[in-house]
Protein backbone atom coordinates (compact mmCIF):
# COMPACT_ATOMS: atom_id res chain seq x y z
CA UNK A 1 0.00 0.00 0.00
CA UNK A 2 1.17 3.56 -0.91
CA UNK A 3 0.66 7.09 -0.51
CA UNK A 4 -0.43 7.40 -3.98
CA UNK A 5 -2.81 4.72 -4.03
CA UNK A 6 -4.29 6.61 -1.17
CA UNK A 7 -4.44 9.22 -2.91
CA UNK A 8 -5.88 7.82 -5.96
CA UNK A 9 -8.88 6.35 -3.33
CA UNK A 10 -9.51 9.53 -2.13
CA UNK A 11 -9.95 11.63 -5.21
CA UNK A 12 -12.28 8.54 -6.75
CA UNK A 13 -14.73 9.60 -3.86
CA UNK A 14 -14.10 13.23 -4.47
CA UNK A 15 -15.10 12.64 -7.82
CA UNK A 16 -18.59 10.74 -6.87
CA UNK A 17 -16.73 7.58 -8.43
CA UNK A 18 -16.53 8.90 -11.39
CA UNK A 19 -13.03 7.42 -12.49
CA UNK A 20 -12.90 9.43 -15.52
CA UNK A 21 -13.09 13.21 -13.48
CA UNK A 22 -10.72 11.70 -11.09
CA UNK A 23 -7.75 10.57 -13.82
CA UNK A 24 -8.02 13.88 -14.81
CA UNK A 25 -7.86 15.53 -12.01
CA UNK A 26 -4.80 13.42 -10.88
CA UNK A 27 -3.36 13.78 -14.22
CA UNK A 28 -3.48 10.11 -14.76
CA UNK A 29 -4.69 7.53 -18.07
CA UNK A 30 -8.13 5.63 -16.34
CA UNK A 31 -6.50 2.40 -16.92
CA UNK A 32 -3.56 2.99 -14.55
CA UNK A 33 -5.78 4.78 -12.28
CA UNK A 34 -8.60 1.40 -12.23
CA UNK A 35 -5.00 -0.70 -11.77
CA UNK A 36 -3.98 0.81 -9.08
CA UNK A 37 -7.64 0.78 -7.35
CA UNK A 38 -6.62 -3.27 -8.03
CA UNK A 39 -4.10 -3.47 -6.40
CA UNK A 40 -4.83 -1.39 -3.43
CA UNK A 41 -7.56 -3.82 -2.79
CA UNK A 42 -5.79 -6.96 -3.21
CA UNK A 43 -2.72 -4.94 -0.52
CA UNK A 44 -6.15 -4.59 1.67
CA UNK A 45 -7.87 -7.92 0.90
CA UNK A 46 -11.44 -6.42 0.92
CA UNK A 47 -13.43 -4.68 -2.00
CA UNK A 48 -13.65 -1.07 -1.69
CA UNK A 49 -16.02 -0.31 -4.34
CA UNK A 50 -19.81 -2.32 -5.03
CA UNK A 51 -19.10 -2.67 -8.98
CA UNK A 52 -21.18 -3.48 -12.10
CA UNK A 53 -18.82 -4.87 -13.85
CA UNK A 54 -16.06 -2.15 -14.67
CA UNK A 55 -18.60 0.65 -13.11
CA UNK A 56 -18.04 1.91 -9.51
CA UNK A 57 -21.60 1.94 -8.28
CA UNK A 58 -21.43 3.08 -4.99
CA UNK A 59 -18.43 2.79 -1.92
CA UNK A 60 -18.52 -0.94 -0.32
CA UNK A 61 -19.02 -0.53 3.66
CA UNK A 62 -15.63 -1.38 4.12
CA UNK A 63 -14.70 1.43 1.42
CA UNK A 64 -16.95 3.92 3.22
CA UNK A 65 -14.94 3.65 6.75
CA UNK A 66 -11.08 3.68 4.72
CA UNK A 67 -12.34 6.33 3.02
CA UNK A 68 -12.22 8.45 5.90
CA UNK A 69 -9.37 6.75 7.30
CA UNK A 70 -7.10 7.26 4.10
CA UNK A 71 -7.74 11.02 4.02
CA UNK A 72 -6.67 11.70 7.79
CA UNK A 73 -3.61 9.17 6.59
CA UNK A 74 -3.08 11.46 3.82
CA UNK A 75 -3.49 15.00 5.75
CA UNK A 76 -1.37 13.58 8.05
CA UNK A 77 1.40 12.71 5.13
CA UNK A 78 1.09 16.37 4.38
CA UNK A 79 1.58 17.54 7.67
CA UNK A 80 4.50 15.83 8.21
CA UNK A 81 6.33 17.44 4.88
CA UNK A 82 5.21 20.83 6.48
CA UNK A 83 6.79 20.23 9.24
CA UNK A 84 9.84 19.32 8.03
CA UNK A 85 9.65 22.69 5.28
CA UNK A 86 9.52 24.61 9.22
CA UNK A 87 13.01 22.93 9.69
CA UNK A 88 14.98 23.44 6.12
CA UNK A 89 13.29 26.59 5.12
CA UNK A 90 11.12 28.38 8.04
CA UNK A 91 10.52 32.29 6.42
CA UNK A 92 10.17 30.15 3.25
CA UNK A 93 7.17 28.79 1.37
CA UNK A 94 3.86 30.02 0.30
CA UNK A 95 -0.02 30.91 2.11
CA UNK A 96 -2.84 30.58 0.27
CA UNK A 97 -5.78 32.99 1.34
CA UNK A 98 -9.60 32.53 0.56
CA UNK A 99 -11.71 35.64 1.01
CA UNK A 100 -14.37 37.87 -0.19
CA UNK A 101 -14.17 40.76 -2.55
CA UNK A 102 -14.75 43.37 0.08
CA UNK A 103 -12.00 41.97 2.59
CA UNK A 104 -9.25 41.49 -0.53
CA UNK A 105 -9.94 44.89 -1.57
CA UNK A 106 -10.72 46.83 1.78
CA UNK A 107 -8.91 44.71 4.38
CA UNK A 108 -6.74 43.17 3.20
CA UNK A 109 -3.81 45.31 1.47
CA UNK A 110 -2.60 46.78 4.35
CA UNK A 111 -1.84 43.33 6.23
CA UNK A 112 -0.32 42.01 3.16
CA UNK A 113 2.05 44.95 2.83
CA UNK A 114 3.69 44.14 6.58
CA UNK A 115 3.59 40.32 5.88
CA UNK A 116 5.46 40.83 2.93
CA UNK A 117 8.09 43.31 4.57
CA UNK A 118 8.40 40.31 7.05
CA UNK A 119 8.03 37.75 5.18
CA UNK A 120 9.70 38.25 1.96
CA UNK A 121 10.30 34.45 0.61
CA UNK A 122 6.31 33.54 1.34
CA UNK A 123 4.40 33.49 -1.90
CA UNK A 124 1.08 34.82 -1.18
CA UNK A 125 -1.75 33.68 -3.52
CA UNK A 126 -5.31 34.87 -3.21
CA UNK A 127 -8.65 33.10 -4.09
CA UNK A 128 -12.19 35.01 -3.88
CA UNK A 129 -15.69 33.53 -3.82
CA UNK A 130 -18.85 33.79 -1.45
CA UNK A 131 -18.55 32.86 1.96
CA UNK A 132 -19.41 28.91 1.52
CA UNK A 133 -16.99 28.93 -1.34
CA UNK A 134 -14.09 30.09 0.33
CA UNK A 135 -14.49 27.96 3.40
CA UNK A 136 -15.17 24.70 1.14
CA UNK A 137 -11.44 25.90 -0.57
CA UNK A 138 -10.14 25.71 3.03
CA UNK A 139 -12.15 22.44 3.50
CA UNK A 140 -10.41 20.54 0.44
CA UNK A 141 -6.93 21.72 1.17
CA UNK A 142 -7.08 24.59 -1.44
CA UNK A 143 -6.54 27.39 0.62
CA UNK A 144 -4.30 27.75 4.05
CA UNK A 145 -7.22 30.44 5.74
CA UNK A 146 -10.33 31.43 4.71
CA UNK A 147 -10.87 35.49 5.87
CA UNK A 148 -15.26 36.02 5.65
CA UNK A 149 -18.34 36.24 7.55
CA UNK A 150 -19.65 32.64 8.53
CA UNK A 151 -21.37 30.39 5.72
CA UNK A 152 -25.29 29.83 6.32
CA UNK A 153 -23.75 26.00 6.70
CA UNK A 154 -20.78 26.14 8.19
CA UNK A 155 -18.11 23.07 7.32
CA UNK A 156 -17.46 20.58 10.10
CA UNK A 157 -13.96 20.25 8.73
CA UNK A 158 -13.03 23.76 9.31
CA UNK A 159 -12.73 25.61 12.57
CA UNK A 160 -14.02 29.80 12.29
CA UNK A 161 -12.19 32.30 14.85
CA UNK A 162 -14.25 35.61 15.11
CA UNK A 163 -12.25 38.77 13.96
CA UNK A 164 -14.21 41.43 14.25
CA UNK A 165 -17.65 43.05 13.52
CA UNK A 166 -18.79 44.77 10.39
CA UNK A 167 -20.92 47.39 10.65
CA UNK A 168 -23.72 49.03 8.37
CA UNK A 169 -23.85 52.16 6.67
CA UNK A 170 -25.37 53.65 4.37
CA UNK A 171 -24.06 55.25 1.15
CA UNK A 172 -25.81 58.48 -0.95
CA UNK A 173 -25.04 60.80 -3.40
CA UNK A 174 -23.81 64.28 -2.01
CA UNK A 175 -26.93 66.08 -1.68
CA UNK A 176 -29.29 63.60 -0.98
CA UNK A 177 -32.44 63.70 1.26
CA UNK A 178 -31.31 61.42 3.56
CA UNK A 179 -28.32 63.51 4.59
CA UNK A 180 -30.42 66.22 6.43
CA UNK A 181 -31.90 63.83 8.87
CA UNK A 182 -30.53 63.49 12.63
CA UNK A 183 -30.94 60.01 12.76
CA UNK A 184 -31.51 57.61 10.25
CA UNK A 185 -34.91 55.17 10.25
CA UNK A 186 -35.29 51.89 8.62
CA UNK A 187 -39.46 53.91 7.52
CA UNK A 188 -37.09 56.43 5.81
CA UNK A 189 -34.33 54.02 4.31
CA UNK A 190 -37.84 51.78 2.65
CA UNK A 191 -38.84 55.32 0.36
CA UNK A 192 -35.96 54.92 -1.75
CA UNK A 193 -34.53 52.25 -4.06
CA UNK A 194 -31.63 50.20 -2.54
CA UNK A 195 -28.53 48.86 -3.86
CA UNK A 196 -26.99 45.77 -1.91
CA UNK A 197 -25.36 42.58 -1.49
CA UNK A 198 -26.61 39.65 -4.00
CA UNK A 199 -28.71 37.28 -1.72
CA UNK A 200 -26.87 33.67 -3.46
CA UNK A 201 -23.37 35.69 -1.93
CA UNK A 202 -24.93 36.83 1.59
CA UNK A 203 -27.43 33.77 2.49
CA UNK A 204 -30.84 34.92 4.28
CA UNK A 205 -30.04 38.61 4.59
CA UNK A 206 -29.93 40.40 8.15
CA UNK A 207 -30.76 43.90 5.81
CA UNK A 208 -33.95 41.99 4.71
CA UNK A 209 -34.41 40.48 8.00
CA UNK A 210 -34.56 44.28 10.05
CA UNK A 211 -37.22 45.27 7.31
CA UNK A 212 -39.40 42.46 7.68
CA UNK A 213 -39.02 42.30 11.17
CA UNK A 214 -41.28 46.07 10.99
CA UNK A 215 -43.46 44.40 8.17
CA UNK A 216 -41.83 46.53 5.31
CA UNK A 217 -40.62 45.28 2.05
CA UNK A 218 -38.04 47.45 0.75
CA UNK A 219 -37.06 47.91 -3.29
CA UNK A 220 -33.98 46.41 -4.19
CA UNK A 221 -32.99 48.46 -7.35
CA UNK A 222 -29.60 45.95 -7.83
CA UNK A 223 -27.92 43.53 -6.31
CA UNK A 224 -24.25 42.74 -6.28
CA UNK A 225 -21.83 41.09 -4.93
CA UNK A 226 -18.87 44.05 -5.39
CA UNK A 227 -18.65 46.91 -3.31
CA UNK A 228 -16.92 48.95 -5.95
CA UNK A 229 -19.72 48.10 -8.55
CA UNK A 230 -22.33 48.90 -5.81
CA UNK A 231 -20.80 52.04 -5.12
CA UNK A 232 -20.60 53.02 -8.56
CA UNK A 233 -24.23 52.76 -9.17
CA UNK A 234 -25.33 54.77 -6.05
CA UNK A 235 -22.97 57.35 -8.14
CA UNK A 236 -24.93 56.83 -10.98
CA UNK A 237 -28.35 57.92 -8.96
CA UNK A 238 -29.38 54.11 -9.18
CA UNK A 239 -30.14 54.06 -5.51
CA UNK A 240 -28.89 54.71 -2.23
CA UNK A 241 -26.29 51.74 -0.85
CA UNK A 242 -26.21 49.47 2.25
CA UNK A 243 -22.42 48.31 2.64
CA UNK A 244 -19.94 47.36 5.13
CA UNK A 245 -18.19 50.47 6.95
CA UNK A 246 -14.87 49.13 6.08
CA UNK A 247 -16.01 49.62 1.88
CA UNK A 248 -16.49 53.18 2.13
CA UNK A 249 -12.36 55.62 1.59
CA UNK A 250 -13.79 59.53 2.14
CA UNK A 251 -10.75 59.93 0.11
CA UNK A 252 -11.56 58.00 -2.85
CA UNK A 253 -15.54 58.12 -2.68
CA UNK A 254 -15.50 62.21 -2.77
CA UNK A 255 -19.13 62.15 -4.42
CA UNK A 256 -20.56 59.82 -2.10
CA UNK A 257 -21.55 60.48 1.41
CA UNK A 258 -21.93 57.72 4.36
CA UNK A 259 -24.63 57.54 6.70
CA UNK A 260 -24.13 55.56 10.36
CA UNK A 261 -26.49 52.44 10.13
CA UNK A 262 -25.22 50.26 13.13
CA UNK A 263 -28.29 50.83 15.10
CA UNK A 264 -30.78 49.66 12.48
CA UNK A 265 -28.80 46.20 11.16
CA UNK A 266 -27.32 43.32 13.51
CA UNK A 267 -23.32 43.23 12.48
CA UNK A 268 -21.86 40.82 10.38
CA UNK A 269 -18.97 38.96 12.01
CA UNK A 270 -15.49 38.19 10.15
CA UNK A 271 -13.78 34.94 10.67
CA UNK A 272 -11.12 33.34 10.18
CA UNK A 273 -11.36 29.44 9.15
CA UNK A 274 -8.40 27.11 8.93
CA UNK A 275 -9.05 23.32 8.62
CA UNK A 276 -9.13 21.21 10.83
CA UNK A 277 -5.98 18.81 11.48
CA UNK A 278 -4.06 21.26 9.25
CA UNK A 279 -0.19 22.17 10.51
CA UNK A 280 -0.09 25.72 9.94
CA UNK A 281 3.80 27.22 9.41
CA UNK A 282 5.18 29.99 11.54
CA UNK A 283 3.81 32.73 9.34
CA UNK A 284 0.78 31.61 9.29
CA UNK A 285 0.03 32.02 12.37
CA UNK A 286 2.31 35.02 12.08
CA UNK A 287 -0.81 36.51 9.56
CA UNK A 288 -3.32 35.73 11.49
CA UNK A 289 -2.31 38.08 14.51
CA UNK A 290 -1.72 40.58 11.74
CA UNK A 291 -5.54 40.17 10.40
CA UNK A 292 -6.39 40.23 14.20
CA UNK A 293 -4.57 41.16 17.21
CA UNK A 294 -6.25 39.04 19.98
CA UNK A 295 -5.98 35.74 17.97
CA UNK A 296 -2.07 34.55 18.97
CA UNK A 297 -0.53 31.28 18.67
CA UNK A 298 -1.93 29.69 21.83
CA UNK A 299 -5.52 31.34 21.39
CA UNK A 300 -5.78 30.23 17.60
CA UNK A 301 -4.02 26.41 18.71
CA UNK A 302 -6.61 26.26 21.80
CA UNK A 303 -9.45 26.70 19.18
CA UNK A 304 -8.37 24.00 17.08
CA UNK A 305 -7.72 21.82 19.79
CA UNK A 306 -11.31 22.31 21.30
CA UNK A 307 -13.12 21.75 18.18
CA UNK A 308 -11.51 18.78 17.91
CA UNK A 309 -12.46 16.95 21.29
CA UNK A 310 -16.39 17.86 20.29
CA UNK A 311 -15.90 15.89 17.15
CA UNK A 312 -14.05 13.60 18.73
CA UNK A 313 -17.55 13.47 21.88
CA UNK A 314 -19.87 13.71 18.68
CA UNK A 315 -18.25 10.45 16.98
CA UNK A 316 -17.76 8.47 19.99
Amino acid sequence: MTLQQLRYFCEVVRQDLNISKAAAALHVTQPGLSRQLRLLESELAVDLFVRNRTRLVRLSEAGFQLAAMAEHTLESAQNIKQAAREYATPHAGTLTIATTHTQARYALPGVLRRFSKRYPDVQLSLRQGTPAEVSHLVATGNADISIATEPLEPHEAVVMLPCHKLQRIVLAPAGHPLLKLKRLTLEKLASYPLITYDYAFIGYSKILRAFESKGMRPHIALNAIDADVIKTYVEFGLGIAIVPDLAYDRARDRNLRAIDASHLFEPNTIQIGIRRNHYLREYVFAFIEMFAPHLKRPAVEHAIARMATRSASRAA
